[in-house]
Parts: structure tokens; C-alpha cells; sequence
């Protein structure tokens, strides 16, 4: 009888392992791979109740033989009832326990793009989640090299080939209720420099959305500007993101606010100088403000207007501007356009303009910018560019570029090479003009980009990129017209 017994709760327990184990492992799934898992748990969770109901019919049975043997007046042992009930309470609460993890699974495992309760992969790595949602902590990071090869140039100086690690980041965002937070480190040329370093805060103004930031963070100018540099279609940022930056760069330190209507979006902007400033001088601080409207839009696309200004005071430690813009994708320095220098400059301000739009898998921009700088040394001076650019998404995606802040953002792909598809194709265009003529040495130039981006999935692609650039410095070591080809291969993965 006790054997009997002793089987009857080693069946139980494996029972329980048996199902919990399937549970466990599937922590790793995805959504569909987890509902296949619920389905199966529940057919070994009635199996297992049939296996429990026939030890009990079987031990019955036995029990019933012995006392019909020991005569119909036999008394039932006290004991060996007590055991039978606890058995029988034993299995009751192993199959409500696992009950209750099959339904707690079911319940946190799926919908919101999570699995495994707060778990999510829909951004190419972990995101986790509190129960109630209103904590989340996420690693995110990035790994971008190039190789670029030059030829073509008068000058053989310029004529170089040579590899990139053009971004390497590791960094972490979340949030915790209405405050958000992130962190980025960024590892290229062999330095570190933070980038993304903020805190933020999701309020309301009145019935509208209002995004409040405070720390380093990358500023609100132009398409490209204001965009990742893992987002935009080229390589490269454009000529108008490159010229109407300010002198402090593409991020600074201070405050930060948008609001966000119906097709809308208008941000203001003060900053000092950004995170690497050396703390001997004054910051240089800037204002900048920038709106964009949506005067048509659809299910099939919309079309964007913008515009932005900024105005920035320089510290006493800049005693010398002299703007340089890379043309022949990032890597080689050598192939610049120069504006000339300009001594004790006191102040500058720049304003750009913005059109375009997107139709189905089709998008185009236009951008312009000008900017000008005061000094203790003669008139003011400008410098100005222009860029035009469209692209083609050939599988039909949408484009990455999003309405509600006007920016490049992620490229949804219909069918990810790691789900066994084709991945998204994308064909680029892109025309950039410099003209630094103001200046008694400026320089001018211009570059004609074609570029293909292959994305595997919703955080990878390679990108192919051919420019064709022309120069016509007054001053350096490539002085007179000159131009030349580059080709450039990247390869990308963010998460």
C-alpha cells in the first residue's frame, strides 16, 4: 500500500516538473512561439489529470480488495485515512498551483509586444518591464564601422581608402512613471565622450503632450540635425546639418521643451556649452527654437514643413572660428571645404527652412540654411548650404521618417532576414551645395551622393554609398578646384 501511495505522489510531482519545466524554458520565446507553449502546457495539464484520476481509481480499487479481504466489520486505520487525505489535498494544490502559473503566464506573457511577462525584443535587445509598466530599464548600444576608399583627386593626398569605426555606444534608457532617463557612452576614435545624457519628463499642457528634458542632449535643428545618425538615409549627415550647426556642436547642456498638436510639433531650446567643456571659462550659451506642420496628411503619407533658428553667445575661450566641412563621407579629413578663419568672434545665429514629404514608399526633402557670425574683427560673415535628397523604398516599406517630431526614425521592415525574409531595400539620392564665398578666402564645394541601404531587420542594415564631390579651397594644402570619387560601405547594428 505504501509503495502504491509513494507512486501515486512521485507521479505528482513529476507532473508539476514536467510542466513547470516547458515554462521555464519558455522565457526566451517570442509571442507566437508562447502561445504554441500555452497550448501545449494545457494539453499535459489534462493528461496529467487523467494519469491522476486513474492512480486514484486504481488505488481505490486496491484499498476496497484489501478491506473487503479483512471481513465487512474491519475498522479503517485512522492513520492510513489521515495519509489519504493529505494525498488527496497534496494533488488538489499542485494542480491549482500550476493552474494559477499557466493563467499568470497567459495574463503578463502576451500582448504589449511582451513575452515572458516583462520581457520584450522589439527593439534588437531586453527590455524590461515592471507588472504595472511603470518601470522599464533597457540596454541599448551600437556598433557602426565603414570602409571608405577615395580616388580621382589632382591631390594624391586625398586619394586614401581606410576603415572606421564611426560609432561604437553602449548606454541605458527607461523609465520610472512619468520621469524617463538616458545614458549613452560613445567609443569612437579611441575616446569616450557621453552623448545622450538627460533626464525627462512627459507633462501635459493643456490638453497637448509636452516632453521637458534636462542634461546633454542632441538639439532640435534641421531634418538631419536633429536626427540619429543611425537614422538618416546616408551615411553621412547633409550639408545643412554640417554648416547651420552651432559652435557648440550637435548637443549641449541645459533645458528642453516640446509640445506636440495635431500634425505639429514646436520645441525651445537653452544650452551651454556640452558635457566635455573644461570648466577654465564662461560657456558659450545658445537658444534655438524650431517648429514643423503637417498641412497635409494621410494614411499614405503627409507633407512636412518646417523651419528653426537658433542664437548663440559665444564664451571668451573661443577666439577663433574656422569652419571645415568633410565632403568625402566622414572618414577622410582630407577632402574639405574651408570658410577661412575668423578671429575673436563675439556671437552667431542661423536660421534654416524646411519642405517635403512622404507618399506610400516615396519621400523627398529640401533643406537651406544660413548662418552668420559677429566679431571684434570686421563685418559679419556667412556661410550657407543647401541640400535635396529623395529616396525609394523598393519593397515597399514606409519611410523611417516620422511625423510627429519631424525627424528620421526607424525603417519598419515588412519581412526581416531573421524571420526569413528579404529584408527592406531603399534606393537614395542626395545633392549638397557649401558656399563659404563671403569670406575674403572662403571656399565652396559640392557633392552628389547615391546611396543603397539593405535593412535586415528593424536594427541592421548595410549601406553603399558613392559620392561624387568637387572642391575650390583659397586657402590649405588643396588650394583651386579638385574633385573626386568616394565609395563607402557601412555595416550597422542598434539596439
Amino acid at each position: 500500500m505504501n509503495r502504491i501511495r509513494n507512486a501515486a505522489l512521485v507521479a505528482a510531482a513529476g507532473a508539476a516538473l514536467a510542466i513547470a519545466s516547458p515554462v521555464m524554458a519558455g522565457s526566451l520565446a517570442g509571442e507566437a512561439e508562447l502561445r504554441n507553449l500555452l497550448q501545449q502546457q494545457a494539453e499535459q495539464l489534462r493528461q496529467q489529470t487523467e494519469q491522476i484520476r486513474a492512480l486514484n481509481q486504481r488505488l481505490a480499487a486496491l484499498e476496497h480488495a484489501q478491506e473487503a479481504g479483512a471481513g465487512s466489520a474491519a475498522v479503517a486505520d485512522p492513520a492510513q485515512t489521515q495519509l489519504a487525505g493529505a494525498l488527496a489535498d497534496t494533488r488538489q494544490d499542485d494542480l491549482a498551483i500550476l493552474q494559477a502559473q499557466v493563467a499568470q503566464l497567459a495574463a503578463t506573457g502576451t500582448g504589449n509586444g511582451r513575452s515572458n511577462g516583462n520581457v520584450s525584443w522589439r527593439k534588437g535587445g531586453p527590455e524590461f518591464k515592471s507588472s504595472d509598466g511603470n518601470f522599464s530599464f533597457h540596454p541599448r548600444g551600437r556598433v557602426v564601422m565603414d570602409l571608405t576608399g577615395t580616388h580621382g583627386s589632382a591631390f594624391d593626398e586625398r586619394n586614401i581608402t581606410g576603415t572606421d569605426l564611426a560609432s561604437g555606444r553602449l548606454g541605458v534608457e527607461g523609465e520610472m512613471g512619468d520621469l524617463g532617463y538616458k545614458l549613452e557612452a560613445d567609443f569612437a576614435g579611441n575616446e569616450v565622450s557621453l552623448k545622450d545624457t538627460y533626464l525627462s519628463w512627459d507633462a501635459a499642457f493643456g490638453e497637448l503632450p509636452l516632453e521637458l528634458y534636462v542634461g546633454n542632449k542632441l538639439k532640435d535643428r534641421s531634418l538631419d540635425g536633429a536626427s540619429s545618425g543611425v537614422s538618416t538615409p546616408f551615411m553621412e549627415r547633409n550639408a545643412v546639418a554640417s554648416v547651420g550647426a552651432q559652435q557648440g556642436g550637435y548637443y549641449g547642456l541645459g533645458l528642453s521643451a516640446r509640445i506636440f498638436g495635431d500634425g505639429w510639433h514646436a520645441s525651445l531650446t537653452v544650452t551651454g556649452d556640452d558635457v566635455g567643456n573644461t570648466g577654465d571659462a564662461n560657456d558659450s550659451i545658445a537658444y534655438l527654437a524650431r517648429a514643423h506642420w503637417n498641412p497635409l496628411k494621410g494614411g499614405e503619407g503627409f507633407v512636412h514643413l518646417g523651419a528653426w533658428y537658433w542664437y548663440e553667445h559665444l564664451s571668451s575661450s573661443v577666439d577663433r572660428i574656422n569652419k571645415t566641412s568633410r565632403v568625402a563621407l566622414g572618414w577622410n579629413s582630407q577632402v574639405q571645404i574651408s570658410a577661412g578663419g575668423i578671429d575673436e568672434p563675439t556671437s552667431d545665429h542661423a536660421y534654416g527652412l524646411e519642405v517635403g514629404g512622404v507618399y506610400r514608399s516615396l519621400w523627398a526633402f529640401g533643406e537651406y540654411t544660413d548662418r552668420t557670425i559677429e566679431s571684434n574683427t570686421g563685418d559679419p560673415l556667412e556661410q550657407k548650404a543647401a541640400s535635396v535628397y529623395a529616396g525609394w523604398l523598393i519593397t515597399g516599406e514606409k519611410p523611417g521618417f516620422g511625423s510627429r517630431a519631424g525627424i528620421w526614425g526607424t525603417t519598419r521592415v515588412l519581412h526581416p532576414v531573421t524571420e526569413g525574409g528579404a529584408g527592406a531595400f531603399e534606393l537614395a539620392a542626395r545633392y549638397d551645395k557649401y558656399d563659404f564665398t563671403d569670406a575674403a578666402r572662403g571656399g565652396e564645394g559640392n557633392a552628389w551622393t547615391l546611396g543603397l541601404n539593405w535593412y535586415l531587420n528593424n536594427w541592421s542594415r548595410l549601406m553603399l554609398n558613392y559620392v561624387h564631390w568637387k572642391t575650390d579651397n583659397q586657402v590649405g594644402a588643396f588650394q583651386g578646384p579638385d574633385s573626386g570619387n568616394t565609395l563607402g560601405i557601412r555595416t550597422q547594428v542598434v539596439f
